[in-house]
């Protein structure tokens, strides 16, 4: 873990989140910025950077069922799921994290 990555002092419990989903591998938690009514952050516990980064096909398919099983459970039909993979793509906090969005039209390209 890194010392300074805010979403690591998240995961050893040193900064507050709205924790939705917690075991050994992720956490999932609302978004304290959130871009709709529905902004859920998924993030392995392990720092990883960027998404490039990762190495792990266990690890990501994990985090892709549960994006599944959480939306299912918070009843979204309709939702957008983003990685931003790097500073230029709009990557801000740099641990790999899956952004679920929902509860509002969204257009695209995103913007």
């Amino acid at each position: 873990m890194s010392q300074d990555c805010i979403f690591c002092k998240i995961v050893r419990k040193e900064v507050p989140a709205d924790i939705l989903f917690e075991d050994n591998d992720m956490l999932i938690f609302n978004d304290i910025n959130p871009q709709a009514p529905t902004h859920l952050l998924v993030i392995p516990k392990e720092h990883i950077s960027t998404f490039s980064e990762l190495d792990d096909a266990v690890l990501m398919g994990k985090i892709f069922t549960k994006v599944n099983e959480v939306s299912k459970a918070q009843k979204l039909k309709n939702y957008r799921v983003v990685i931003n993979n790097g500073k230029d793509a709009g990557q801000e906090v740099f641990h790999l994290h899956v952004h679920i969005i929902a509860g509002r039209e969204m257009s695209w390209p995103p913007g």
